[in-house]
């Protein structure tokens, strides 16, 4: 059955899209059919997965505000064997279209359920916004949200807000939306701060905390500028044995 889980955090910088892409790469690795889909308009997932966004016509702008069947837009990158629906510029406008689309909060939702048995995952990469596209993101997650959340204090701080955006979704819109799983990256070991935070994520998140926790890596930064995710840019790095073991903790979870 298929797995669709949405990566979301509206503060920036956390290893959001690194997360994604490199759990896809390793969960593709360990055979199983993954869709990476690209929910924001900077598209930096899309470039992670060596595709030219500029060169991009047809995407998840499709997925959100057309009515055509989304499998012909989606890339197979043949040497990752890991599918994407690409983000385009055209993704940009996207919240300010959808305003008088009927059930705006669930068009990709409903262009995604078309598609998805075709696949094991569908991993969703939101902005760093909670706007619409966000909410649509949210409302995609059937089988729940993966919060990445970076190892340092001032992450902390955006979990409140998330998790009532969450709620909100939640009363209003999708009741059985839940909290999948919590990410911890860029740790440094180096740190008291790093250890204080992965205690307080884990008293805000109890059991919901993954136990592979990912390191602050050079490696796992340059990376998207190669176009790679990090098992074919730096497979031996820290970076890469950690997105391993973290896939590898996702599917034993998953009962896979």
């Amino acid at each position: 059955m298929t797995k669709i889980y949405t990566l979301v955090n509206q503060k920036g910088g956390v290893g959001k899209t690194t997360s994604t892409i490199n759990m896809a790469a390793y969960l593709a690795k360990l055979g199983q059919r993954v869709l990476v889909v690209d929910l924001d308009p900077q598209a930096n997932a899309t470039s992670c997965l060596g595709v030219d966004k500029s060169n991009v016509v047809n995407g998840t702008y499709n997925a959100l505000l057309g009515d055509d069947d989304i499998f012909p837009y989606i890339l197979l990158n043949e040497r990752l064997q890991l599918s994407l629906l690409p983000s385009s510029s055209a993704l940009a406008g996207a919240e300010v279209e959808l305003v008088d689309e009927l059930a705006r909060e669930s068009r990709l939702r409903k262009a995604l359920l078309a598609v998805a048995p075709r696949y094991d995952y569908v991993l969703i990469d939101c902005p760093p916004s909670l706007g619409l596209l966000t909410v649509n993101g949210l409302m995609a997650a059937l089988d729940g949200v993966i919060v990445p959340v970076q190892c340092e204090y001032l992450a902390l701080e955006g979990l409140g807000q998330l998790t009532e955006t969450i709620g909100r979704v939640r009363s209003a819109l999708f009741p059985d939306l839940k909290v999948r799983g919590v990410i911890l990256t860029m740790f440094d070991s180096r740190t008291n701060l790093s250890a204080d935070v992965v205690r307080e994520v884990n008293n805000h998140f109890p059991s919901l905390v993954f136990e592979t926790i990912i390191p602050r890596n050079i490696r796992l930064a340059e990376a998207p500028s190669y176009g790679l995710p990090i098992s074919e840019y730096a497979p031996k790095s820290p970076g890469a044995e950690a997105y391993a073991a973290l896939a590898k903790e996702l599917l034993l979870s998953d009962g896979k």
